[in-house]
């Protein structure tokens, strides 16, 4: 049991207005760029003063003699979390997708500051509910969802986490070329890359492509199993269109690259990125690391 007290990780993005203070000398400035964009500095300032609310009603709900810290999501990369941190992502789903390749089994409660305007996915919580999730959370009692999570791993070693889906292309996104196998199937093929997606993922840019083809496939968010969607495969001489979407449960999927320039990414964020050229070979499968995420 550890003696210190417990620690809180509150974790969230900047706001529009934090960028645009970044980004400009004056309000005046600000207010002309954003009305020619149809936009108003008021609406930008309301949404900035509700977040602010909701984040101070957060931080006096945590017990006064525990430790606590508030990092940017631009931030997460570099932070060193405990082994007994109990996380909080405020803010859109997508948050917690960012934050859960740099955890090792510590609990994330997603709380959702503006309830309505959220799929509400993975941000479950209420601002409301912070005290007492957080009490359930540091005595254990806190229901967890183990949540799949995808790993590329790299022939040399290198290696990358994601929660909703790997991207595999070129990092142009023109035609990426490779060779796709899983299986016991093999395929050269052309196309505008792949996604290995998880079954959080699969409610997001994997159901956008699974919508456009009129498929499907069978996933869950809690069962060890991925799938892979191709987009865009074209046919030709050398290439096929065949092993297009495929389950992935205790063998992974096999990609070997015939592209220079070609990229592997996580979640969407492709500044976080491995290089993928020229005979570069990944295999994707389910991690043996889970999202802890808890829920109501």
């Amino acid at each position: 049991m550890s003696l210190l007290a417990p620690r809180v990780i509150l974790v969230r993005r900047e706001t529009d207005l934090d960028r645009i203070r970044a980004s400009y000398t004056s309000a005046a400035a600000a207010r002309f760029v954003l009305e020619r964009k149809g936009l108003t500095l008021e609406a930008v300032e309301d949404t900035h003063r509700r977040f602010t609310e909701a984040l101070h009603r957060i931080r006096a709900a945590i017990p006064a003699d525990w430790r606590q810290a508030t990092i940017l999501r631009a931030d997460v990369e570099r932070f060193v979390f405990g082994p007994e941190d109990v996380v909080l992502a405020i803010g859109q789903d997508g948050l917690v997708a960012n934050v859960a390749k740099y955890l090792d089994g510590q609990v994330v409660i997603g709380i959702d500051p503006f309830p309505g305007q959220n799929a509400g996915i993975l941000v479950r919580f209420g601002v409301s509910d912070t005290g007492d999730a957080l009490q359930e959370a540091v005595k254990g009692s806190i229901r967890v969802e183990e949540r799949v999570m995808a790993e590329a791993r790299l022939d040399q070693g290198e290696r990358l986490l994601a929660l909703n889906e790997i991207f595999v292309g070129h990092a142009s996104h023109q035609s990426a070329r490779y060779t796709l196998s899983c299986g016991g199937q093999s395929e050269r093929q052309s196309s505008s890359g792949l996604i290995v997606a998880t079954g959080t993922g699969a409610t997001g840019w994997a159901a956008s492509i699974l919508n456009a083809t009129h498929a499907s496939l069978d996933l869950s968010p809690v069962q060890p199993r991925l799938g892979f969607l191709v987009r865009e495969a074209w046919p030709s001489p050398a290439t096929g269109t065949e092993l297009v979407r495929g389950l992935v449960e205790e063998a992974p999927v096999v990609v070997t690259s015939e592209m220079d320039g070609g990229t592997i990414f996580a979640d969407g964020i492709e500044s976080d990125h491995l290089a993928f050229d020229w005979g570069r070979r990944v295999e994707i499968a389910p991690s043996a690391r889970r999202l802890r995420l808890a829920v109501p």
